[in-house]
């Protein structure tokens, strides 16, 4: 099954011709909360798109190449073994890394660690459980490791282009998650869908997360380094 017939996938009538529509609603979902939030008080803040802007920002779009594979797993229901501790894994991973690194360049290692964890854990257990509990040990075991060397690599970094480090893990990181939706396809483009939901849950899991997420960089406890 080449990559071809993947890409070409993506405009059609398949869960994956509808990838590309759930990035665009979880972005404009994302963004339209933290205009409202900016407009509402933060804007008030000292510096505070120089200071949480960029971090934000690659915040939202992370939770908006992470989601769409949430809608994708969830439409095949059941996977196999070996796939579903390889969905798992991966959104676990990834998920906890970057959530753990944007989070920890504005409040520290051990509160970027316990969101990063947070997030991971929950959504690599979310998709891991496809395949029953292997996946969803798979999900546990990355959404840990992922929030805290995310976190990790971003103290260890404060010092020496924090911000470039960012692009370059967001753009890796958005490599996995495409290849992981290709991954998905390749194993499941012989049966057809067995559940077929609106964007709500979408939008609601992009609000909620985008929501926490600045609540949590701008007003939430860091360590004394970022004090």
């Amino acid at each position: 099954m080449s990559a071809k017939k993947f890409v070409k996938e993506l405009s059609g009538s398949r869960v994956e011709g509808e990838i590309i529509k759930t990035v665009t609603y979880s972005l404009v979902t994302s963004f339209i909360v933290f205009i409202v939030l900016y407009f509402l008080g933060l804007k008030d803040f000292e510096n505070f798109i120089p200071k949480y802007g960029f971090f934000i920002f690659f915040a939202i779009l992370s939770y908006a190449i992470v989601l769409p594979s949430l809608r994708q797993v969830k439409a095949y229901q059941t996977f196999a073994c070996m796939s579903g501790m390889m969905v798992g894994m991966t959104i676990g991973m990834i998920s906890g890394f970057l959530a753990g690194y944007y989070v920890a360049a504005t409040n520290g290692m051990f509160w970027g660690s316990i969101f990063g964890m947070s997030v991971g854990i929950i959504l690599g257990v979310q998709n891991g459980r496809c395949c029953g509990i292997m996946g969803i040990m798979e999900g546990m075991m990355s959404g840990f490791m992922g929030g805290l060397m995310g976190a990790m690599t971003a103290v260890m970094m404060i010092n020496d282009h924090l911000r470039a480090a960012g692009i370059v893990v967001f753009l890796v990181s958005l490599a996995i998650m495409a290849a992981l939706n290709y991954m998905v396809y390749l194993e499941m483009y012989e049966r057809e869908r067995e559940i077929k939901e609106d964007y709500f849950p979408i939008i609601l899991a992009s609000l909620i997360l985008t929501l926490i997420t600045i609540m949590f960089m701008v007003f939430g406890p860091r360590s004394i380094l970022f004090g």
